[in-house]
């Protein structure tokens, strides 16, 4: 079974072509704005896009055979950021009104409730309306409700973003055992749910996919400047030249190439913060990257702090921060060996 959709909305300016193959977990990232939402939307049938959307060889949606497959036809299930519980019905009945919808008897629909309850571990709550439920509970529910329609596609929306920090693990655990080998699409602003939950990674921007591939690699290796950030790490962009990257100032990055580039070919190269350190001035016996740059931001990060300049980022302790009498506007020295700097061929900027 495989999803696939071409989709374009001018009126949201989306524009995105993607494949879900049989059994696998595509997380979409991006920012606040990229079309991730609109995307699952589309795919569910509440909006109408132009293309196509396909699901192995039905057809769901397509603007040039004016085909076109009701939501509640197209065996996908949404799961949104909010459980969205009927809240005169209790977690039984909000489980078991899908199977009805579908035709199943009263019985038939209270059995497959009741196994998708246990499934979540709700049982013990199956007669407590939504109002007694918590959140995590409630979200619990509404994941039991998605799934016991037995939908070919489960679309999942930010399911972690409403449940306090307590709820969020263990929800996330559960996903995690529930989703294995089923067919998804999944939106999330978190690193360790498309770390913990995806077999594949789309990265969408102002409304077009600009780096995807399997989770190790967007995140370890991120083509994209958003999924750097997502991912935590430094991505730069130039030009190979002797092995090397040329940004555009003229400064060099030397680094372990991926594989081999041709000299003015697009590259660019991944950092992790813990790899570069902080001077004042070049260091004596320097590794082979020392490279001047302006700090713009000190942030909080963990037991750390982050160091932003306008070049890299880099974690530093607190101690370190005071000694160097670091603050915006502080001329640096960043200092990262050759081995810790990933390079990789790009795509230019643009196209990402």
């Amino acid at each position: 079974m495989t999803l696939t959709a071409d989709i374009a909305l001018e009126s949201r300016d989306v524009a995105v072509d993607l494949v879900v193959e049989t059994g696998e977990t595509l997380a979409l990232l991006g920012p606040n704005g990229a079309g991730k939402s609109t995307v699952l939307a589309a795919l569910a049938g509440l909006l109408h896009p132009r293309g196509t959307v396909a699901l192995d060889d039905r057809v769901l949606s397509d603007t040039g055979t004016r085909t076109w497959v009701a939501p509640h036809d197209r065996g996908i299930a949404l799961l949104a950021q909010e459980a969205r519980l009927f809240p005169h019905l209790d977690a039984g009945d909000n489980v078991a009104f899908g199977p009805r919808a579908r035709g199943q008897s009263r019985t038939e629909a209270a059995a497959t409730a009741a196994r998708w309850l246990d499934e979540v571990g709700m049982t013990a709550h199956a007669h407590r309306r939504p109002h007694e439920l918590s959140g995590g509970q409630q979200q619990r529910v509404a994941i039991a409700r998605a799934l016991a329609t037995e939908p070919r596609v489960l679309l999942v929306d930010e399911p972690l973003s409403a449940l306090d920090a307590e709820a969020a693990p263990e929800i996330r655990d559960l996903l995690r055992r529930v989703l294995a080998e089923r067919t998804t699409v999944l939106v999330t602003h978190e690193v360790l749910d498309a770390a913990l939950l995806a077999d594949r990674v789309a990265v969408m921007d102002a409304g077009r996919v600009v780096d995807t591939g399997e989770t190790t690699r967007v995140l370890s290796r991120p083509r994209s400047d958003f999924g750097a950030r997502f991912a935590g790490l430094n991505l730069v962009r130039g030009v190979a030249s002797d092995g090397a990257l040329l940004m555009a100032d003229g400064r060099l990055l030397h680094g372990l190439a991926e594989s081999p580039v041709a000299d003015g070919q697009p590259v660019a190269a991944v950092v992790a913060p813990s790899a570069v350190s902080i001077h004042l001035t070049h260091p004596h016996g320097s590794p082979r990257n020392s490279l001047d740059a302006v700090v713009t931001e000190l942030e909080p990060h963990g037991h750390l702090v982050r160091v932003r300049t306008d070049l890299l980022s880099a974690d530093v302790t607190p101690a370190a921060v005071a000694e160097l009498r670091l603050h915006r506007g502080s001329a640096v020295v960043l200092a990262v060996k050759a081995t810790e700097v990933h390079l990789h061929p790009s795509r230019p900027l643009s196209l990402a």
